[in-house]
């Protein structure tokens, strides 16, 4: 079962309510790499635990992965990590949006003010993802 497979399966609980596991903690690059080639619509929240914005933000990240579609994963990295350096993520939390494999979009967050639930509503609509 590929890995976005398995986070579907995780979005509905059996009564049909949003399950709070949908955001799916990948364990780095490998898993990464597996769940973009899958083609489906992505949304992958770059973090580090360090960060209080971070910290603030995983929480609406969260609220927002378990309302339903696309697939929403997270992703712990720190500075220096090959995946910071991959995606040019300068300022922690940052989510990008990938779609039939390719990086579409970016929602980077902003020095010393992280991001919000009104930037990341706006950034899915966009992205045009309910």
């Amino acid at each position: 079962m590929s890995i976005l497979n398995v986070l579907r399966s995780k979005l509905k609980k059996p009564g049909g309510e949003p399950s709070a596991e949908a955001c799916r903690l990948l364990s780095g690059a490998e898993e990464l790499d597996e769940a973009v080639r899958s083609g489906d619509k992505l949304m992958v929240l770059f973090y580090a635990a360090w960060c209080p914005f971070s910290r603030a933000f995983l929480k609406i990240f969260r609220a927002r992965a378990a309302e339903g579609d696309p697939c929403y994963a997270r992703v712990v990295v720190d500075v220096g990590d090959a995946l910071v350096e991959k995606y040019a993520i300068a300022v922690f939390p940052t989510v990008l949006f990938f779609d039939k494999g390719a990086l579409v979009r970016r929602l980077d967050g902003v020095y010393h003010q992280g991001l919000s639930r009104d930037q990341l509503d706006e950034f899915a609509r966009v992205c045009s993802v309910r």
